[in-house]
């Protein structure tokens, strides 16, 4: 089990329509703490994905070292999809409760042309139906960083049960198809995190005390 407290500032995904997330006077000013109760996934082996907390309170990130997908010359077989599923224990300050308003995403693609690839995340907490899964599209030729976000409308945030202990299930996946690609000749690859390695998923926190309507 890994007990991960952040230390310095977390870099804010770029979006197409930059929306600020205002996280309101409810934060709590005790520094929050995550435990990784399981990591399991193609995507994400042991010993290659790290959690930290913004100083803040209002973000968390996952970064993963070794998560990619890929396809054609140096693929070996079922390399096509990788997928990772966290459990974390998000330890909340007395009297306060969480939701995760939004998600952003970043990495890096190679895609030939005629290939394409899918990223798809969703996260639920423990004992709550699973959400639906949110995907982005690429398509080849692609070679460059990539970005993504999926926002979560106030109305259908889900909660954490105040004065229960319910883990926050994260499940990602990455998968590239060859498509029309000229798989004997070339490679077409998605990675998920950053190119300098920092940063590649980013969980926006929306807090409210137990006793707010």
């Amino acid at each position: 089990m890994l007990n991960l407290i952040a230390a310095g500032s977390l870099v804010a995904s770029l979006l197409v329509s930059p929306i600020v997330i205002d996280p309101g006077p409810s934060v709590p000013d005790e520094q929050i703490t995550i435990d990784v109760i399981t990591v399991n996934g193609s995507g994400c082996p042991a010993g290659t994905t790290a959690v930290a907390v913004a100083p803040d309170n209002t973000a968390f990130t996952v970064t993963y070292s070794e998560y990619f997908a890929q396809v054609g010359v140096g693929s070996v077989p079922n390399q096509a999809r990788r997928n990772c599923q966290l459990a974390v224990d998000v330890h909340v300050p007395g009297g306060f409760t969480y939701a995760i308003s939004k998600t952003d995403y970043r990495g890096y693609g190679s895609l030939a042309k005629g290939a394409s690839a899918t990223q798809m995340a969703r996260y639920y907490f423990q004992g709550q139906s699973p959400t639906s899964y949110a995907s982005h599209a690429f398509r080849g030729p692609f070679d460059d960083n990539w970005q993504t976000s999926d926002e979560v409308e106030i109305a259908s945030q889900s909660w954490y049960p105040c004065g229960e202990q319910r883990y926050l299930n994260i499940n990602t996946e990455l998968r590239v198809a060859a498509g029309t690609s000229d798989v004997k000749n070339t490679t077409s690859v998605m990675w998920m995190d950053s190119t300098d390695g920092s940063i590649s998923t980013k969980y926006h926190f929306n807090w409210k005390r137990c006793d707010e309507d």
